[in-house]
């Protein structure tokens, strides 16, 4: 599994209405695209729900490097790029993926915590305990998933889960979910992957 997220920081004033009508036209897209497991079509409304800023920000779950390399390089990308500028692509190996009870009932919320790896730990406790906290995350009530993955260039772990309520029991930046996106869901390994 490989997680992906790019972020397109948008003006204080930019009217997101063009976003969500962006979303609903071309969301459908991805909805059978080989390679992919999820890709979440997310966003942040500056002053709503504590978000600073106006920012368009999918985030992705590839259960194979095709299909994310096709997107990149087979022409989807390139219609954000063209509309948007060509955004910086994070990239993270995927540590574990867990269902919640909630698959399958409608998306409204997204968290993403970013945290960093610290100096000096034993890398194998750091990651189990990352594991341990997708599974409590996917515990929880509301829960549709919980995924966690690392970028070893930053040392920097990635906690992503999908909730059906807007107050989700989980720490990071909140997003609200445009569409959600699908096609290899029960392809992605679950549990730990390594």
């Amino acid at each position: 599994m490989h997680a992906m997220q790019y972020e397109l920081a948008l003006p204080a004033d930019y009217d997101m209405a063009v976003i969500r009508a962006r979303v609903a036209r071309i969301g459908h897209l991805l909805d059978d695209w080989e390679g992919l497991g999820f890709k979440t079509y997310l966003m942040r409304e500056r002053g709503v729900n504590g978000s600073p800023v106006n920012q368009y920000a999918p985030f992705y779950l590839w259960d194979t490097v095709e299909g994310m390399n096709t997107f990149l390089w087979g022409g989807a990308f390139q219609g954000l790029s063209n509309d948007f500028g060509r955004p910086s692509v994070r990239q993270w190996t995927g540590l574990s993926y867990e269902e919640g009870g909630a698959l399958g009932s409608p998306a409204r919320s997204a968290v993403r915590r970013r945290q960093p790896v610290p100096e000096g730990v034993e890398l194998a406790e750091v990651m189990v305990d990352a594991v341990e906290e997708t599974g409590r995350l996917a515990g929880e009530d509301g829960a549709v998933f919980a995924a966690v993955a690392v970028d070893t260039a930053r040392w920097e772990l990635v906690h992503f889960s999908l909730w059906t309520h807007e107050a989700p029991k989980a720490d990071g930046d909140l997003f609200e979910v445009l569409h959600v996106s699908a096609p290899g869901r029960e392809r992605l390994p679950r549990g730990r992957q390594w």
